[in-house]
Parts: C-alpha cells; sequence; structure tokens
C-alpha cells in the first residue's frame, strides 16, 4: 500500500479501498502468468485492455474493482483502509506499457520480448498480490518527492 504524506491528500484526492488493487493484483497475476505459460496474445490484450481502464478512468473502474465491490468487499470485515487513487492509477500505467509491448512482441513474432514484458508486469503484480507491495505505486511516490525537491 502507498503511503502518501497528509499533506497531498486534499479533499477533492479520490480515495479508493486499499484492499481493492491488492484483489485486482491477484487476478492479474493468474492471468499474466496464464498468458506467460500459453502464449497468448489475447490474454495479454484482455489485461491490456484492464489496465488501460485502470490507467485512463482509475483503479475503481476495472472489472477487477467491479468484482471486488460486487462480491468481495461485502464478506469483509474490520476497518475500511482508504487510500489516494494516483498511485495505483500510475501503477495500472506501468502495466498498461507492458501489456503494449507484450502484445507488439507477440504481434510481431517476437518470443523473448513477449516472454520479458510480460514477466516484468507479471513479477510487479506478484509484489503487490502476495506482499502488498506497489511496485508502481513507489515508482510514482519516489518520483512525486524528486519533484517536489
Amino acid at each position: 500500500m502507498a503511503v502518501l504524506n497528509q499533506s497531498s491528500v486534499t479533499p477533492k484526492t479520490n480515495l479508493i479501498d486499499a484492499r481493492g488493487p491488492r484483489f485486482s493484483a491477484a487476478i492479474t497475476t493468474l492471468v499474466l502468468a496464464t498468458a506467460l505459460v500459453t502464449e497468448s496474445a489475447t490474454l495479454i490484450a484482455i489485461q491490456l485492455a484492464v489496465f488501460a481502464i485502470g490507467a485512463f478512468a482509475g483503479p475503481a473502474k476495472t472489472p477487477y474493482a467491479f468484482v471486488f465491490k460486487k462480491f468481495v468487499k461485502p464478506r469483509l470485515k474490520g476497518e475500511v483502509v482508504t487510500e489516494d487513487a494516483r498511485p495505483p492509477q500510475f501503477a495500472q500505467s506501468v502495466g498498461l506499457i507492458f501489456a503494449v509491448v507484450a502484445l507488439a512482441g507477440s504481434l510481431l513474432s517476437i518470443p523473448a520480448l513477449f516472454t520479458v514484458a510480460v514477466s516484468f508486469a507479471l513479477f510487479a503484480a506478484f509484489l503487490n498480490a502476495a506482499f502488498n507491495f506497489c511496485l508502481g505505486c513507489e515508482i510514482y511516490l519516489l518520483g512525486l518527492r524528486a519533484v517536489k525537491k
């Protein structure tokens, strides 16, 4: 979970349930692992669409977020921890770039490009799903700190 300085969170900041991106990362991990093993351009295209929705509309608008809100969240107990949507949205943008590269590798018959791009995206998704460490979110926060200095 990405942690922003409270001074960067304003009343207009879009907050999301912090558990949602981790759930989405678990599904993404399954999709990317399957795509890697099967070398499926179709699965990468589907994941690319999910990343594009997350990157442009926000992580709360993805199909995985819909499944989380509709079926998973009502069954969860405990306090709902929220987080700023900007770091996960940036992470979706990074995932989108890797998915575009992977799809290009598949369509251009460059299997090494496909494998490397999918592997990088899979690694990042697995880190988030298994350890709640969002690599793209951390990159966003490092960039934010660098810009503010």
